[in-house]
């Protein structure tokens, strides 16, 4: 029996894992962390549990194949989903604008704000159900496909296709633009940040929600990544944690071993890096088999822009359903860094829906505040002193609660800062890079192409995750996890099973 070390514990290796022990392979998953999951996790605070992954997870409709896939590991198998009305709604002055998961309702309620604006509106939405045919491809990685699957697959893709080309050459400002009201080219915008990001960053979440293709797993991130881990145990598989892997052994275009920091060695015959690729060119190959054209993304911040976030978990007294999940509104204004502008808005998503993750009768809260290169920069420079870092962390917690006592004045008096993590935390703690939470942002112009997961000049050992094709995500991580099972069993010469 052939042996295939997994180096992460993420969902990527934990679908590698999965997909190893259904084809035969004897397998392990070395993970540096006490848990499993990797990014995909939640933690407890003073009775609190903050959710620390998923906004809403595409896979979650039946009959698809990623929702499949996603059976296929145990993550949604027998689950209940949560099908909030919106999954998002934008305060601005005195009106607000729902993203309703009932697209009929959200075209109605935005032409009630301003009829004006009836020509964008009206396309928009016409184009969201042009995306509807659209489907996640995920039975097999394109370069897998035989001459007819790619016939299948681009007739699949269809208008759908000719909907993303075009958003594809729009930012997300010039979308906004063409709405001539504040609030409504307010709400566009939050989806991303000033910059020439792609408007098809707005559409594609859109028809995801809107035709029933992503919603919210009850339970949350870290029951997810630990059913994925329970049904991996149960085909036979083998976990290490508190095992960080630091580098990988090499003879003659092949690894034949890892080492870990405590100097254990540990053998197989195939390799899986499910990791960050800079932990895998960057500690693990200590810099050699470079893929030059796959790198370079990593140093061009204006076309490969990466993201991470402050993020906030606070605990409230109280209990509520009567605003949406996820609510964006203004604030006064609120100093996240010493030296420039503040922010004027916060993203609140509350856990009213979860009881289990709080006391009887309270509430657990999350604040999102994007952070970009300049901010993910100071975060770095600050983690070297302890004591500033912390004091920091502290000061916008305590911001932010005062932010959201004044939004909701009932509320004073009974929040209770819980945690606050940064994009150092990600790096820390998930070794990802400058605290990406997700792969690289689109912009307009961007080539945001897909990689194999082979390892130029050596024969044995795969990158997974969602580094590896847009848009990135757990989705992309569960999927290339399969993938590069797939490609050991054809090298294998064997046929894979699902």
């Amino acid at each position: 029996m052939k042996k295939i070390v997994i180096t992460g514990g993420g969902i990527a290796g934990l679908s590698a894992g999965i997909f190893a022990q259904k084809n035969g392979y004897e397998s392990m998953i070395l993970e540096k962390n006490t848990n499993i999951g990797g990014e995909c996790t939640g933690w407890d605070r003073r009775g609190y549990h903050i959710d620390g992954c998923i906004h809403w997870l595409v896979g979650t409709k039946k009959g698809t194949q990623l929702r499949k896939l996603w059976d296929l590991t145990g993550a949604l198998d027998g689950v209940e989903i949560y099908e909030p009305e919106s999954f998002l709604a934008v305060e601005y002055e005195n009106t607000t604008v729902h993203f309703y998961k009932d697209l009929d309702r959200l075209e109605k309620s935005w032409l009630e704000i301003s009829s004006r604006d009836e020509n964008i509106i009206t396309e928009v939405c016409d184009d969201i159900r042009r995306l509807w045919s659209f489907e996640i491809p995920a039975e097999k990685p394109f370069d897998m496909m035989s001459l007819s699957e790619k016939a299948k697959h681009f007739i699949r893709i269809g208008k759908a296709g000719t909907v993303l080309q075009k958003y594809s050459k729009l930012s997300v400002s010039d979308l906004a633009n063409k709405f001539s009201h504040p609030a409504l080219r307010t709400a566009i915008s939050s989806f991303m940040p000033d910059g020439d990001y792609c408007a098809y960053s707005v559409i594609f979440p859109l028809s995801v929600f809107t035709s029933d293709q992503a919603s919210i797993p009850y339970g949350g991130s870290k029951a997810l990544a630990e059913r994925m881990k329970d049904k991996y145990i149960s085909l036979g598989g083998h976990i290490k944690t508190s095992f960080e892997v630091t580098e990988a052994l090499i003879e003659k275009g092949s690894v034949t071993g890892v080492i870990a920091k405590s100097g254990e060695l540990i053998k197989a015959d195939h390799f899986i890096a499910a990791c960050d690729p800079s932990v895998l060119y960057g500690k693990l190959l200590k810099g050699r088999y470079a893929d030059k054209a796959y790198l370079k993304r990593f140093n061009d911040d204006k076309s490969y822009p990466l993201a991470s976030n402050i993020y906030i978990g606070i605990g409230y007294q109280g209990t509520f359903m009567d605003i949406p999940r996820t609510l964006r509104f203004q604030v006064d204004g609120i100093g996240i860094t010493q030296d420039e502008k503040s922010l004027s808005y916060l993203q609140l998503t509350h856990y009213a829906y979860e009881p289990d993750f709080a006391p009887s009768g309270c509430t657990v809260l999350t604040i999102a505040i994007n952070q970009f290169k300049t901010e993910i920069d100071r975060w770095f420079k600050l983690s070297s002193d302890k004591e500033a870092y912390k004091s920091e962390k502290q000061r916008i917690g305590e911001e932010v609660i005062k932010a959201v006592g004044s939004r909701f004045p009932h509320m004073k008096g009974k929040l209770q800062l819980l945690d606050v993590a940064t994009p150092y935390t990600y790096h820390r703690y998930c070794n990802a890079y400058r605290g990406a939470f997700m792969s690289f942002l689109p912009t307009v112009g961007s080539k945001m192409l897909n990689h194999t997961g082979e390892i130029k000049g050596l024969s044995n050992i795969y990158l997974s995750g969602q580094w590896l094709q847009p848009p990135g995500g757990l989705p992309v991580a569960v999927i290339t996890g399969r993938d590069t099972i797939m490609r050991i069993c054809k090298k294998d010469g064997t046929t894979f099973v699902q």
